[in-house]
């Protein structure tokens, strides 16, 4: 469909409350849809020249007196595929108005017949290129007539004539007729239909005069629309004679004004019969005309074209076999049913089970380590004729007769021999026990083509996917708490403590996903303690972490697991001599890739990998080494399991639960790929996100502070967009690098494009900080021919509309004697910006990548204390790990590419013992890429537990337009 500006969600609503009248135009994709109040009264709705338009609008209107009248009212007009969106949502939105509802309901009409292929091109009354919904089978104009009847008064309230007074309304069937058509005129129209139609007819939005194809659109409009539809009855005849059965399709007419008249061909011809004459004297060119078309889909039917009476026709076997197959749903898209005769059971369902070998009730089946690629279950295929299971036997001899009506115990079944044969090559062969799982847990897994097709579980299998299912049914004992465990743990920890347990004592990896500083570390250590107390879990925990992690996950053992061992191996101390059961092991992610060999000798009771997110690229040397770590059990801790994309989950999960997801390739095309494309709200989207969750959902434990009854002690927090105008300089410098930038991308392609493209966008968010960052003013070796690098500080004042408005939150914050965190993703702003409040007399200390761990600890423990209220971090650096509850102000100085990465640094101040309010200030420079990130950013918060974009490659990808569209400076007052 052409583009057309999204209608904002404020205004979905409010034009949903009004009346909805539809305007026909030719051709039908320029139709519009106008909204009303019958009241008169304006509709609240901005027109800014790109979305709704304002006008006046001649509506028939009831008087007191019963009489009507014609009346002008303010109203909001768009296109109709632009109306589409508020029109489907009215159909089901409380406070709807009827006449809004009822144009939804012939929407989703329009769209489920499109949908089926009913799409047929044309001319216009005034010759122009134009699609319509067609042709329509007897349910279909059954459906059209009822919704037709069902019109409200105000839906169709516009008079034909208005200029003339005359009060004549557009007739309902028709009017619907004309707004079905208007949906599908513009269906067609996306941006890839003019290639693949070799021009612009019937693919460019605007409109092709074609007058020289009138004779064709009315050839085409005489097979399509000819008052009689026909269908075929198949005839069997002599089923149990020695000659065998013979096969007849009887031709069928279906009359024009009733659907529910039915008459075969012969009848019509001759007149024989009160149905035959009810058909009138056009039926027999009708006819004809519907037979040429069904002919040129299945051309087993041109004899009857020359017949002198087009009444039946002899099949063949190989004929029946088609119409089974192929033809029959190509006569099916040309609006030609086919009907079967009764009684005769003619589809064969295939189903797949999966499980151990042996009886549904698991009797003598054991479950293996389900992280063994050795144990192997058995993947075996079930198929049924008119919901009989028949074996492989029958199936091979159904197979082997080659004929479409074949005996099957006792009884007479009509198959396609092609699906018998096809189901005869499925065999069973074995899966891993994961695999199993995950087919199990959908309920679906793919054969051999790639298809999907029904699972059932067996045996201990099919247990397993019900206590998955069902984690609280009563037979499961819930766990408690460990009695060495020096702290009380709430409510949810202990669910997520029950969780864990039952997870890894069945085998399976899973991962711990709670909001940062919900307490996923003692929750982890309440799971070591209670391990120990199990017979076989004993053994050595080893922590793979961040640097910066090493020391919090050290304390917090020695204080709520007091006397429990636990040592580093890292730098200098890599001992693992005496390793005991129940000790702690932490080490980091770059130790452990450096080391994994000596690290995969010892037995590990269990392996937890501390912020999973750092091994979210499968193919990293990290991401290896530690799959190279044998474990009892394997559990990922991260807030943010998706940051960018849902291959990064593929990458956790393929760790704590490997082959769960199935290879990465085919999970990026037939899932992630299909939910991350943008078309969410398409079928194939849902059902990709569906499947997902189902398959997800067991091994992945989320909760979020504001979920009822997680956190009901934290305070309030309050996130505001504080938007700030670029001074004169820094907009000289945008436009300036704007114009060279696009420029330089103009003549570049592949990898030289994407590289200038970040480059692009890393400058202009730099000047949207500062000049002197853009400039790199202050840096040894500097060159800026604007400001030479002279040694001498660069002045920070007054050239930063963010700047400025740092200087007075921070007057504010540190006037109530508050602490605040400012987060900035680059370096060198924090230490512009430390220079800058120094030289006010802001006590601050900033913490980097290149920050010591001692130094680190230090940092936090002076913050906490309140010595230095002013805490300048590295976003990447500092967005995580840390308690810093001491802060009532986060300050968010740039905008980072995935909110998942902002949200995770608010939390290290908004987080369990936090006792004040948190107020959360993003700074926003406005008309510049800031605008749109942000607004990029509010779409993708909404989406981020299914659909996460990807970040800044994704914007490398747009076209020159597109780039031109986000990074252009718009104006905004300064």
């Amino acid at each position: 469909m052409a583009s057309l500006p999204a209608v904002p969600t404020a205004h979905l609503t409010e034009l949903g409350r009004c009346a909805a009248v539809f305007l026909p135009s030719d051709p039908p994709r320029t139709g519009r849809v106008a909204f009303w109040r019958p009241d008169g009264e304006p509709i609240a709705v901005a027109d800014d020249g790109h979305g709704p338009t304002a006008d006046e609008l001649a509506v028939v209107l009831p008087d007191q007196n019963g009489e009507v009248y014609v009346s002008a009212v303010p109203a909001v007009f768009l296109p109709v595929a632009a109306a589409l969106p508020v029109l489907t949502r009215a159909r089901a939105a409380r406070g709807a108005d009827p006449a809004a509802a009822f144009w939804g309901s012939a929407g989703v009409l329009a769209l489920q017949l499109a949908a089926r292929g009913r799409l047929l091109p044309g001319l216009s009354p005034a010759d122009h290129d134009a699609w319509r919904l067609g042709p329509l089978d007897p349910a279909d104009v059954q459906r059209l007539r009822e919704l037709a009847a069902a019109m409200p008064p105000y839906a169709h309230a516009t008079p034909l004539s208005p200029d003339t007074g005359l009060l004549e309304l557009p007739e309902p069937e028709q009017h619907v007729r004309a707004f079905l058509d208007a949906v599908a005129d513009g269906l067609p129209r996306s941006p890839a239909a003019e290639p693949a139609a070799g021009g612009p007819a019937f693919a460019a939005p605007a409109p092709q005069h074609l007058p020289e194809q009138r004779a064709w659109a009315a050839e085409i409009a005489a097979g399509h629309d000819a008052g009689v539809r026909i269908s075929l009855r198949v005839e069997v005849h002599g089923i149990d004679t020695p000659q065998g059965a013979t096969f007849t399709a009887v031709l069928q007419l279906h009359g024009p004004a009733d659907p529910t008249l039915v008459a075969d061909a012969a009848e019509v011809w001759a007149g024989a019969s009160a149905a035959g004459r009810a058909f009138g004297p056009r039926a027999r060119m009708d006819t004809l005309l519907t037979l040429r078309r069904a002919a040129g889909s299945w051309p087993a039917l041109t004899p009857l074209l020359s017949a002198a009476v087009p009444d039946s026709l002899p099949l063949a076997d190989e004929e029946v076999a088609e119409l089974l197959g192929p033809a029959g749903r190509a006569l099916a898209a040309a609006g030609v049913q086919v009907h079967w005769p009764k009684g005769l059971a003619r589809k064969l369902t295939g189903r797949a089970v999966v499980g151990p070998p042996g009886p549904m009730d698991g009797a003598g089946s054991r479950m293996p380590s389900l992280l063994s690629a050795d144990a192997l279950l058995s993947f075996s295929w079930r198929f049924a004729v008119g919901g009989q299971e028949i074996d492989r036997a029958e199936l091979e001899r159904l197979a082997e007769t080659g004929r479409p009506l074949v005996r099957l115990r006792d009884a007479w079944v009509l198959l396609d021999p092609e699906a018998l044969r096809g189901a005869r090559d499925r065999r069973d062969r074995e899966v891993t026990p994961l695999d199993a799982l995950g087919a199990a847990l959908t309920g679906t897994a793919e054969d051999d083509e790639g298809r999907p097709v029904p699972v059932a579980a067996s045996g201990w299998l099919a247990e397993l996917r019900d206590r998955l299912a069902d984690p609280e049914r009563a037979d499961a004992a819930p766990v408690r708490q460990p009695a060495a465990l020096a702290a009380t743990l709430r409510d949810y920890q202990l669910r997520g403590l029950d969780w864990l347990h039952r997870m890894t004592s069945l085998g399976l990896g899973c991962t711990l996903a709670d909001d940062m500083g919900l307490g996923k570390t003692i929750t982890l250590i309440a799971l070591h303690l209670h391990r120990q107390t199990l017979p076989g879990s004993a053994g050595p925990t080893l922590v793979v972490c961040p640097t910066s992690l090493m020391g919090n996950w050290q304390r917090e053992i020695e204080k709520f697991a007091p006397g429990t061992p636990v040592r580093r191996f890292h730098s200098g101390r890599r001992s693992l001599a005496d390793l005991a059961d129940g000790t702690f092991v932490l080490t980091t992610y770059g130790t452990m890739r450096l080391d994994a060999g000596r690290l995969a000798e010892v037995g590990w009771g269990l392996v937890v990998a501390d912020e999973a997110q750092h091994v979210k690229n499968p193919f990293s040397a990290t991401a290896r080494a530690l799959r190279t770590l044998p474990a009892g059990a394997r559990v990922a801790l991260s807030g943010t399991p998706v940051e960018n994309n849902l291959s990064e989950l593929w990458a956790i999960m393929d760790w704590t639960t490997p082959g769960l997801l199935g290879p990465l390739g085919r999970f990026r095309a037939r899932c992630a790929q299909v939910i991350e494309s943008g078309t969410a709200g398409s079928a194939e989207a849902a059902a990709a996100a569906d499947r997902l969750a189902r398959l997800v959902r067991p091994f992945l434990l989320r909760r979020r502070k504001t979920d009822p009854g997680i956190a009901p002690e934290l305070p309030p927090k309050t996130e505001t967009d504080r938007a700030v105008a670029l001074t004169e300089e820094q907009a000289g410098l945008y436009e300036a690098v704007v114009r060279e930038g696009l420029g330089d991308i103009a003549g570049a392609d592949g990898f030289a494009r994407r590289g200038l493209v970040v480059k692009l966008l890393t400058s202009l968010k730099q000047i949207c900080n500062h000049p002197a960052q853009y400039l790199k003013e202050g840096e040894a070796h500097g060159t800026s021919p604007v400001h030479p690098a002279d040694g001498n500080p660069p002045r920070i004042a007054g050239r930063s509309g963010k700047v400025e408005l740092l200087d007075e939150l921070l007057d504010t914050i540190l006037a109530e004697g508050a602490s605040v965190l400012v987060f900035t993703q680059y370096v060198q702003m924090a230490r512009l910006l430390e220079r800058h409040l120094a030289a006010r007399g802001v006590a601050t200390q900033l913490l980097h990548g290149g920050t010591p761990v001692a130094r680190r600890e230090e940092m936090v423990r002076r913050f906490q204390e309140g010595a230095a209220p002013v805490f300048l971090l590295s976003l990447k650096a500092a967005g995580t790990g840390l308690n810093l509850t001491r802060a009532a102000h986060v300050v968010h100085f740039d905008r980072w590419w995935n909110p998942a990465v902002e949200a995770q640094a608010t939390d290290r101040a908004y987080r369990i013992g936090q006792t004040r309010p948190v107020q959360v200030h993003r700074m926003i420079t406005e008309g510049t890429i800031e605008d749109r990130i942000a607004e990029m950013l509010s779409r993708k918060q909404q989406l981020a537990d299914a659909v996460l974009g990807s970040g800044e490659a994704a914007l490398t990808e747009l076209t020159d337009a597109e780039l031109a569209d986000l990074v252009t400076l718009r104006g905004s007052e300064r």
